[in-house]
């Protein structure tokens, strides 16, 4: 990991990136995940490789870059044969800056007519959308394309706005554009880098001595500031985002502390001293609200604590927005390691917010996998600095993701059952389970994607796929793409198993066979299993191939074939493992589980 604390400016990027890239060299020091990002500008973009490439780093991401050639970025794109499509990257980011396309009309937007200017902003809109389309023909990487920063200055200055299509107008109107066009494209975003521009200060967001001298039309010393824009986009991309926040409770999520202060001596609400944590829940519940799980990690009485929950006629977070409360005299450490064994996620999905400075730097030193936020003493900043977490970004909700607390709250009642059953198979049956088999289609397609972007423990092969990769395996009669949806007595689960299968005329490969850590140990697996083998046998198989490729996280999925009948061929590098399932073999359903085949 990289210290905040050891850089202090865009020459420590440069320092950085070289000693990093000399550690690679010497075989010294390596990362796990590799992500291939290709940057197209229309000016020149010096830093920005250097700065993204650390910041990358930092997160234990390796980053291959691909920089197009100065202001070359149409024929980089229209030409198919290109560097940037040998390249094949993950995540391409178009840069191109308003002075570059409106060229002469930038400083005389009036030497033109309101309807000429319209006719610009159209000519530009296809323009763009016609080099989207040939990029994705050519590559299913994310693409990132920026928009324009809208101008301060206007020759006609307050008379501007009085104009019937004016110049400010006809920039803005262009963004509005782009957005409209590609916001149902899964494969492209608009970076907004007006706004990004705002945040700054469009005053101070280009040095003018280095825009003239090399056509640099952004301050070096903002650019770890965008770069870090950029990671919302590369963390989703490579699966590292987080899925949880743990709080504490006093002094952070009410003001004061319950045991020595009592229900009314607290401050949250439409007070000035109450405000700040009010809001703060307000953020947090819509948080909650798009899928991030919330738990909390407190020393408190628990009859105190719960009082609040229950009392306080403005505590807007409610028990059963928890999916775990761990508010006991325990050590914190204990209580996080249990939070995320009961939920069943990893550590590394956990993002920790406390008030006291010793708790963060307890579960930051024993727990670096945690992302622990260094909450400000005033808080009033409390809000910002939850609203500048970027790392519970995904490229798409889905129903599943929007109903993930309630889901966890009827988790809790499957494991009051689970308590008192002696027998597994009679708590199973108990839970009434349904599990529906559905094939792609445009509804599930973006779950289908994010599992395989999310799974980490029950997942086979550990595959990454975009949506425009799931798409073209559910377009291709060579493979079988399928989904499950998990039902039971206590709620729906949704979508929470996923297969894609390579179909052969006598062999079929299983490429990627996951489950939802939710519906781990309910034989939901053996379902998914028993349908793939009754189509390959309908098509005439005779063999399916598994391969099991092992990671630090995986390990509930090692098994899965030896104890369903499969054979251990083959054991490639000392980790991956080749499986065979004999298709003359029977293999039956789960007979407590009732199958829809949709």
């Amino acid at each position: 990991m990289i210290s905040s604390k050891a850089i202090r400016g865009i020459a420590d990027y440069f320092n950085l990136y070289k000693k990093i890239e000399q550690g690679i060299e010497d075989g010294k020091i390596q990362s796990e995940k590799i992500i291939k990002i290709a940057i197209l500008s229309s000016f020149t973009t010096k830093g920005l490789k250097e700065t993204l490439f650390v910041k990358c780093w930092g997160l234990g991401i390796s980053s291959l870059f691909y920089i197009g050639e100065y202001n070359q970025y149409s024929q980089e794109i229209l030409n198919k044969n290109s560097g940037l499509y040998k390249f094949d990257p993950d995540l391409i980011i178009i840069f191109i800056d308003i002075k570059t396309i409106m060229g002469e009309h930038f400083f005389l937007p009036y030497q033109i007519s309101d309807e000429q200017r319209k006719e610009w902003v159209n000519e530009n809109l296809k323009e763009i959308q016609s080099l989207i389309q040939k990029i994705k023909k050519g590559s299913s990487a994310k693409i990132l394309l920026h928009n324009f920063e809208i101008p301060l200055y206007s020759p006609l200055g307050i008379l501007e706005n009085k104009q019937k299509f004016g110049f400010i107008e006809s920039v803005e109107a262009l963004n509005v554009s782009l957005r409209d066009v590609f916001k149902a494209d899964t494969q492209v975003f608009i970076f907004n880098y007006d706004s990004f521009c705002s945040r700054i200060g469009k005053q101070k967001i280009i040095d003018y001595k280095m825009y003239y001298l090399g056509d640099m039309k952004m301050d070096l010393q903002y650019i770890p500031e965008l770069c870090s824009e950029y990671l919302a986009y590369i963390k989703p991309l490579t699966s590292i985002t987080k899925k949880c926040i743990v709080l504490d409770l006093d002094n952070t999520l009410w003001g004061g502390i319950i045991g020595e202060d009592g229900l009314e001596g607290i401050k949250i609400g439409p007070t000035p001293e109450g405000r700040p944590f009010l809001e703060f829940q307000k953020y947090l519940l819509s948080l909650f609200n798009r899928g991030v799980i919330l738990t909390i990690n407190s020393k408190n009485n628990l009859e105190d604590a719960l009082e609040v929950f229950q009392e306080h006629p403005h505590m807007l977070l409610k028990e059963e927005h928890f999916a775990t409360m761990k508010i006991n005299w325990k050590d914190k450490i204990s209580n996080m390691k249990t939070i995320a064994e009961e939920i069943n996620i990893g550590l590394d999905s956990l993002v920790y917010i406390d008030d006291d400075k010793l708790n963060r730097e307890m579960i930051r030193d024993s727990l670096p996998e945690v992302l622990v936020v260094d909450l400000p003493e005033d808080p009033s900043l409390y809000l910002k600095a939850l609203m500048e977490i970027n790392d519970f970004n995904t490229f798409q909700i889905t129903e599943e993701d929007k109903r993930k607390g309630q889901t966890y709250v009827e988790q809790r009642k499957r494991q009051d059952i689970q308590k008192f059953a002696t027998d597994i198979t009679k708590y199973l049956k108990k839970l009434e389970l349904v599990v529906t088999i559905e094939k792609p289609d445009p509804f599930n397609i973006p779950r289908i994607s994010q599992l395989t972007q999310k799974t980490n423990q029950f997942t086979l092969t550990t595959i990454r796929y975009l949506e425009e990769e799931v798409k073209q395996f559910a377009r291709s009669d060579n493979f079988l793409v399928v989904s499950i949806k998990v039902e039971d007595k206590f709620g729906d689960n949704g979508i929470t198993g996923v297969a894609i299968v390579e179909k052969g005329a006598n062999k079929w490969r299983i490429d990627t066979f996951l489950l939802s850590c939710r519906v781990i140990g309910r034989r939901v697996e053996e379902t998914l299993l028993a349908y793939i083998l009754e189509m390959a046998k309908k098509e005439k198989a005779n063999i399916l191939i598994g391969e099991f490729i092992p990671t630090k996280k995986n390990i509930p999925a090692k098994d899965f074939y030896k104890n369903n009948g499969f054979k251990l061929v083959e054991r490639k590098d000392d980790k991956t493992e080749i499986w065979e399932y004999n298709l003359r073999k029977d293999y039956k359903f789960p007979d407590f589980i009732k199958v829809i085949n949709r």
